[in-house]
C-alpha cells in the first residue's frame, strides 16, 4: 500500500464500503461516501493488530 487510497476487493457497489492508504509509517482509513471528511490514522503496530483480528 502507498499513499494511493485503495478500496477493498470485498467492497460491494453500493458505496458503502473504506478507504486505506499507507503514510509513512501509518494507514489512514476514509469513508468512501464523504471523501474529505474525517481520517482515522494507526500506527503500523495498530493496523497490523487491526488486520489480525479480523481473520
Amino acid at each position: 500500500m502507498d499513499s494511493q487510497w485503495r478500496t477493498s476487493t470485498r467492497s460491494g457497489s453500493n458505496g458503502a464500503c473504506v478507504e486505506a492508504r499507507r503514510v509513512d509509517q501509518a494507514v489512514e482509513v476514509r469513508d468512501s461516501k464523504d471523501r474529505s471528511g474525517p481520517r482515522l490514522r494507526f500506527d503500523g503496530r495498530a493496523w497490523s493488530a487491526f488486520l489480525a483480528d479480523l481473520k
